[in-house]
């Protein structure tokens, strides 16, 4: 990738467990698409909504149902409803069906872009989670706009693509299609 698309392309690096916040963020190509605040305001809106809220405990004050309020770490219920809000539909992908059934070249009207999320092990296995990576189309190119990548990588081409998004789901990932209305 040369340096003028470097620039033109936005890309968030990993903070804490705010992934998903700079996942969004890098998907929207936008600073402050979403903010940390925004994201805490729908965790809090789900738990508001859920008809089947559990107990307050200590805890709760740090371990939310949908986040965890020091740093970050938001699940699934904070992108769809955050998705939803900018006018965005989120299809998860049957992993059943392979990568080869997603159509990356002829929907660009429709598809917006590609969440995964993949499985995470530090520190020797002893540290597992999941994180969230934004993959988009930008001007005809794919990025792949991992916000634990120093630079956004660039694929050559929609094979290349697939043959990433196989080895992802291959590792465990689950990959969310982000269609617009």
């Amino acid at each position: 990738m040369d340096e003028k698309q470097q620039q033109e392309v936005y890309h968030e690096k990993q903070r804490l467990q705010f992934c998903l916040l700079h996942s969004l963020n890098n998907l929207f190509q936008e600073k402050d698409a979403f903010t940390r605040a925004d994201l805490d305001a729908i965790a809090e809106k789900l738990v508001l909504d859920d008809p089947t809220r559990g107990k307050w405990t200590p805890l709760s004050l740090i371990f939310k149902p949908h986040h965890n309020a020091v740093t970050g770490n938001y699940d699934i219920n904070v992108l769809i409803a955050a998705l939803e809000g900018k006018g965005k539909r989120v299809v998860w992908h049957d992993r059943r069906n392979g990568v080869a059934s997603l159509d990356l070249d002829g929907s660009q009207g429709k598809l917006m872009g590609i969440v995964l999320n993949v499985p995470e092990r530090k520190y020797g296995g002893l540290w597992r989670s999941r994180h969230w990576v934004a993959l988009r189309r930008i001007e005809g190119v794919w990025y792949n706009l991992d916000s634990d990548l120093a630079v956004p990588s660039t694929y050559k081409d929609t094979e290349e693509v697939r043959e990433s998004l196989d080895r992802a789901i291959s590792g465990g990932a689950e990959i969310l299609l982000v269609m617009n209305e």
